[in-house]
């Protein structure tokens, strides 16, 4: 079992900044991926960036350039940088980890783009 913990939404203008925390407990040794999903009202869940193990990553095309996943390993926890964030990146954010065929999911966190 692996446990995520997030943190860090709130309301933002557009064009500022947030970072999301993920803090991860429990069976971390075994996760292969951990990642950032977001969900926006009357929409599906869609990726928004996704680290591997090995440190590979990837990004949702309508992020890029503007985030940036990361990780502590001595903390167990993965962030989300976002930058020059705009109305449409409104959403509840979702930490995900994989666990060879294990999913695992935060509770969501809310971010709001508006002036």
């Amino acid at each position: 079992q692996v446990q995520l913990v997030e943190s860090g939404g709130g309301l933002v203008q557009p064009g500022g900044s947030l970072r999301l925390s993920c803090a991860a407990s429990g069976s971390i040794l075994s996760i292969n991926v951990m990642g950032w999903y977001r969900q926006g009202p009357g929409k599906r869940r869609d990726v928004v960036a996704r680290m591997t193990s090995g440190g590979g990553t990837t990004y949702g095309d309508s992020v890029k350039g503007r985030f940036t996943i990361s990780r502590d390993n001595a903390k167990n926890t993965v962030y989300l940088q976002m930058n020059s964030l705009k109305p449409e990146d409104t959403a509840v954010y979702y930490c995900n980890a994989v666990n060879g065929l294990d999913y695992y999911w935060g509770q969501g966190t809310q971010v709001t783009v508006s002036s």
